[in-house]
């Protein structure tokens, strides 16, 4: 199996794991473990040179939460974009993103949205 990830993320990846925020712990509560349509979920999974908030392989997408420090006059930071663009055109992989607000406030949405992209 060819990994598409730099294997010096592993350490901090997992650090990553063990200080998700409230909204990425209440949403990862809500997809492990097959939970949603029998489909598996990895947290915090290093892929090329980021670290992905959530990752379904066999749909191939991306689920990320974002708080205000990935947004600019509204719009995802060039950081952010950059990022989005290798995941989707070098990787091939589709992204949902959410807000923290979005994930606190109506999970049931979150949910039915992630559901419909699975489909």
């Amino acid at each position: 199996m060819r990994r598409h990830y730099t294997s010096n993320l592993k350490a901090f990846s997992r650090k990553l794991r063990s200080t998700m925020t409230e909204a990425e712990t209440r949403l990862w509560n809500r997809i492990r473990k097959k939970q949603v349509n029998n489909f598996q979920f990895y947290r915090q999974r290093p892929l090329g040179n980021y670290i992905v908030d959530f990752y379904c392989p066999i749909k191939k997408l991306v689920i990320e939460i974002d708080g205000g420090q990935h947004y600019e006059n509204g719009e995802i930071t060039k950081e952010d974009a950059e990022r989005e663009d290798f995941l989707k055109e070098t990787l091939g992989l589709k992204i949902l993103r959410f807000t923290n607000i979005d994930v606190m406030r109506n999970i049931a949405s979150v949910i039915e949205k992630i559901v419909d992209e699975l489909k």
